[in-house]
């Protein structure tokens, strides 16, 4: 296990939670069931092997189906099935916010990954995550800013070369499974995960809406404020029940 890269553990421990049912909350918020989550984790995995090239000049560029293009595809469908523009907007601000980082990481910190305290993987995929949960401030968005963000950085990359007419090679989620895009969307989502649960304990429960999935108010019945169909019932009821109360007594004075 240990010598498994850190995207495919995330991989495996996210698959493992699936299917034991403990990421239900998670996936209600990236309106996914656990088919289609663990379909896509299968897909990401198969499509790591599989590599689809652009360009051969003046970069070699190429981009790869379980790294990129599968969960490209898959953040263009979360932003199509945002409820709110202002959703939208932030999960795009945050990839380009993440974008910008990741790029000017490269240009400063060092060439040599034995030179960095950590794994270059690991430093911009946390970094990736932090980023796109603060300018995200959803799950969704999160997940949507750290792919694309990582995506994205890879494109300026091949505009870069290609722009200063330099020979090189630009794989745009080029390790699969093992890329960056891995790490960045799933450390995003466990972000804002922390802190959105954190967040609805302090307050006592989720925000409600008209936009939020059913499955979010499981847990949160008993703070859902009575709609006025529960209120003119009960009025109703203790109305019948006066009226009923008032009867009894009459017809005990006449029986009197």
């Amino acid at each position: 296990m240990m010598n498994l890269p850190l995207g495919m553990i995330l991989l495996l421990v996210v698959s493992v939670l699936i299917y034991f049912g403990l990421a239900q909350r998670i996936l209600d918020r990236m309106r996914m069931t656990d088919k289609q989550a663990l379909l896509f984790i299968a897909g990401i995995i198969v499509g790591s092997f599989i590599d689809i090239p652009l360009m051969r000049t003046p970069v070699d560029v190429s981009i790869n189906v379980g790294g990129a293009l599968l969960p490209a595809l898959l953040c263009f469908w979360l932003i199509y099935k945002a409820d709110e523009t202002a959703e939208r907007v932030r999960a795009v601000l945050a990839a380009v916010l993440v974008a910008a980082a990741v790029f000017l990481g490269s240009r400063y910190l060092p060439y040599e990954p034995e030179n960095m305290f950590l794994d270059p993987k690991l430093i911009y995929g946390l970094a990736a995550g932090i980023i796109a949960y603060i300018a995200g401030r959803s799950r969704r968005s999160a997940f949507i800013g750290g792919v694309l963000g990582i995506i994205l950085s890879d494109i300026v990359h091949m505009v870069t070369l290609t722009g200063l007419g330099i020979p090189g090679t630009t794989a745009i989620g080029g390790a699969g499974a093992f890329d960056v895009v891995i790490i960045a969307g799933t450390v995003a989502v466990m972000i804002a995960e922390l802190v959105g649960e954190t967040r609805e304990k302090l307050q006592g429960g989720p925000v409600l809406g008209p936009n939020r999935p059913e499955g979010l108010y499981e847990f949160s019945k008993e703070i859902q404020p009575t709609s006025k169909k529960d209120n003119e019932k009960n009025a109703d009821g203790n109305a019948s029940e006066n009226t009923s109360e008032s009867t009894s007594g009459s017809r005990g004075e006449k029986s009197e």
